[in-house]
């Protein structure tokens, strides 16, 4: 089974609790749902949701939670991938151990103004968690990159009107938006250092020819 952001999870209750791989999710992504999947009393259900394993008040639906919170995780911005080989694209993956979320962030970047044009998340994880990493493919489009990297997890749960027991989501947010700048960034540096100092070749020669 799969949820409607594409995340590959393990269900004890289908085949022994055999793995469904749809889609190119990363092999973190699957063992973590494999592991709540099959903690989790009498397994996840037909009707379980999907990207909302383990959240608090998941089961009661959305009382206690802000209405943004409720608005994203109904209706998320920006899910999706990007190619995380392209080089105009920095990836961001990261987790919390503790509770099992692990969110994707990529960002597109126009290398010739510096500018971020495009975002995308695949989160697993509770309502909090998709919240958080859906607001925050929302920040950073439009800006540069010296800019994402003053979004903080503060503003994202004070947005958010995150509860304490939550703030991790947004924690992790702020990770994943560093984590895709830097990876960015990486990539970038690594294409200069391939393509080598800028020799004149030939005609440098030919030039210096001339001179004499």
């Amino acid at each position: 089974r799969t949820s409607r952001f594409g995340i590959a999870f393990l269900s004890p209750a289908r085949e022994g609790g055999k793995a469904e791989r749809i889609g190119e999710e990363q092999t973190m992504l699957l063992r973590i749902a494999g592991r709540r999947a099959l903690s989790s009393p009498g397994g996840l259900g037909p009707r379980a949701p999907a990207v909302a394993l383990s959240c608090s008040g998941a089961g009661a639906g959305a009382r206690g939670y802000h209405e943004r919170v409720v608005d994203h995780y109904n209706n998320p911005r920006n899910v999706g991938s990007f190619d995380k080989d392209d080089p105009a694209v920095g990836t961001g993956l990261v987790g919390a151990p503790a509770c099992g979320d692990v969110m994707k962030l990529q960002i597109r970047v126009d290398e010739q103004t510096g500018k971020i044009v495009d975002a995308r998340f695949k989160t697993f994880g509770c309502g909090s968690a998709i919240a958080s990493s859906s607001l925050a493919t929302e920040w950073v489009k439009g800006k540069q990159m010296e800019e994402v990297l003053t979004i903080k997890n503060t503003e994202i749960a004070k947005h958010l009107s995150l509860p304490p027991v939550k703030l991790h989501c947004s924690m992790l947010a702020e990770d994943a938006i560093k984590a895709a700048v830097k990876d960015y960034e990486t990539k970038k540096a690594k294409l200069a250092d391939d393509a080598g100092p800028v020799s004149l070749g030939d005609a440098g020669d030919a030039v210096a020819g001339n001179c004499f």
